[in-house]
């Protein structure tokens, strides 16, 4: 099985998976955010180096993809290859950072990838608003995030919504992060789990 999570910079992605590694016993896999060899660049210079970190981030992403199809075990993931395509690359295009050529290469790379992968068994959505995000950005220090624009979180909110609700077709489960401290509190991070365990085993059903 195959769960993704979903959710802008900062909306808690990686805290839910560890938890939920805890939880289910799921074997977790994270995107190589502290690795990325274009990251650090392309806040620094985001026209300049968004084909390069686009490009890497796709590649990733399939390549993570293609394990997962052959686990034999429940793999949790940590944002998926949809949002990757439909929410930052589209964002980085529409706001002049991603040349129309490049955009076309990209585009043209990531259909062909969808000849062989398929959506997650479900995908959960933390949605959050962006002082939330912004709170969490700054909790956790990382350096190179500390100048993202504002602008720039609230467009990538835009499109999550816009992905979440009226282009993804898979199974999805949405959860309104910022009145929860699911990290913190284990009655918050129980009520996720039975929203879980009601979508993918018809548990707990009202």
């Amino acid at each position: 099985m195959h769960i993704a999570i979903a959710g802008n910079i900062g909306s808690g992605k990686t805290t839910l998976t560890n938890l939920l590694v805890r939880h289910y016993g799921w074997e977790p896999r994270f995107e190589a955010v502290d690795y990325n060899p274009y990251l650090e660049d392309y806040y620094a210079d985001i026209a300049r180096w968004s084909f390069a970190l686009e490009i890497y981030f796709l590649k990733q992403r399939f390549r993570d993809l293609l394990d997962i199809a052959k686990a034999q075990n429940t793999i949790i993931q940590d944002r998926s290859i949809y949002e990757g395509v439909y929410v930052f690359t589209a964002n980085n295009h529409a706001m002049g950072n991603l040349s129309d050529r490049d955009f076309q290469t990209y585009m043209e790379l990531f259909e062909s990838m969808l000849y062989v992968i398929k959506n997650p068994d479900l995908m959960i959505y933390l949605r959050a608003s962006v002082p939330h995000l912004v709170q969490n950005i700054q909790k956790r220090g990382r350096d190179y995030e500390q100048t993202i624009p504002l602008d720039y979180l609230r467009n990538l909110n835009e499109r999550y919504e816009d992905f979440i609700f009226n282009k993804y077709k898979g199974r999805l489960l949405v959860i309104d992060a910022d009145p929860i401290d699911f990290e913190h509190n284990p009655k918050e991070f129980a009520s996720i789990i039975d929203k879980i365990d009601r979508t993918l085993f018809g548990l707990f059903k009202d």
